[in-house]
Formats: C-alpha cells, structure tokens, sequence
C-alpha cells in the first residue's frame, strides 16, 4: 500500500509527465522519486473531464511504478484510441487519477460460480480468453452500478467477447484490488479515494 504523501507523489507525477509531452513532446524522466516506486507495480491513468477523457496503464508489475506511471500517463492523453489526444489547452480542464494495482490472481471456480467469487467495491477484473483481454478498474463496477453478473460480462465485452463470455471453461477472470489517488479539481488538492 502507498502512505498518502507516496499518492499524491504518483498523480503529481502522472499531471507532470502529462504536461511536459503535451507542451514539449518531452518524456519526462523519474527522478528523486519515493523508494517505492522503483518497485514493480500494476498501474492506470485516469483523465476525467465532463466524464471520462482517457485511461490506459498496465495491468502487470512488469515496470518500476515511477516508470509506469510516466508512461501511463502520457499514453492516456495521447494514445487512448477512444479519444482525440489531450491538447495543450484542455491541460487545466483536465483531472487526473491514479490507480496503484495489486498483482491479478486467477479465480479458480466453476464459471457458474464466478459471481460469488467477486467483491464489488473491491475486486477489478481482467477477462482473457485467446488473445483478447478487458480490463475493468474496481471503482467502474460502483460508478456504473454494476452487480457481479453485469461487471462480469461489462468486462467480457471490453474484451471484445460475447457479453456471457466469462460462463465458457476456457475464459479465463483474474481479479486485483487498486489504491485510488485523484485531484479534487485540475491541478488541486489530490485525495485518497475509496470506492465504498
């Protein structure tokens, strides 16, 4: 778990790197960074404004935090294929939040028996069946009031699977928890947010 100085640390980082490439084309580098975020870790980039704005990260600790979190960022203001790129002057409409993951764990049950095994408020989910993947962030099943059968098939769909998808022997669910950090308002006061 990050302390909530190592939070604000991470959104202060993911709004610098996001400022930096979107004014200079710049990558911004980690430097003098908490001790704990040399350490591999899970991470996504949320852009809100009016609604979502863009959202990528990586779902494995497959890079130091402070370098994925960097990067995240920057993807999700400029690569988020669901959005136009983040312009220069959308930069102070704009709020950013960061969700630190833990490791996913495979759920090992009956598919009919999957619902029970996930906590709303608490669990994400990575659905991967062949070689397509969806992801779902925790705090998505609370903002779309989702019960467990909908985030369920929600994420079977982000993964471009038939919504029923996660009921068939070979699809795989994993579940992870995420520590949330966001600004209160662009460029603000940055919070611990709990999803319940």
């Amino acid at each position: 778990m990050l302390t909530l100085e190592e939070g604000v640390s991470a959104v202060k980082l993911a709004r610098s790197a996001i400022d930096k490439y979107v004014r200079n084309g710049e990558t911004l580098l980690p430097e003098k960074l908490p001790k704990k975020f040399s350490e591999k870790r899970g991470v996504f980039v949320t852009l809100h404004k009016n609604g979502l704005r863009g959202c990528i990260g990586y779902p494995y600790p497959t890079m130091p935090l402070g370098e994925a979190i960097i990067d995240s960022a920057i993807s999700s203001a400029k690569k988020d294929p669901r959005f136009m790129p983040v312009s220069a002057e959308e930069l102070d409409e704009i709020t950013i939040e960061v969700t630190v993951l833990t490791p996913p764990r495979l759920i090992h049950a009956k598919p009919t028996m999957l619902p029970q095994e996930i906590e709303i408020g608490k669990h994400g989910l990575i659905v991967t069946k062949g070689g397509d993947q969806g992801l779902l962030l925790p705090q998505v099943a609370i903002e779309h009031q989702f019960d467990e059968e909908e985030f369920l098939s929600q994420a079977c769909m982000k993964a471009g699977l038939y919504p029923d998808s996660w009921l068939e022997e070979d699809t795989q669910i994993h579940v992870f928890e995420g520590q949330i950090f966001a600004e209160i308002s662009p460029r603000g006061d940055i919070e611990e947010r709990k999803i319940i």
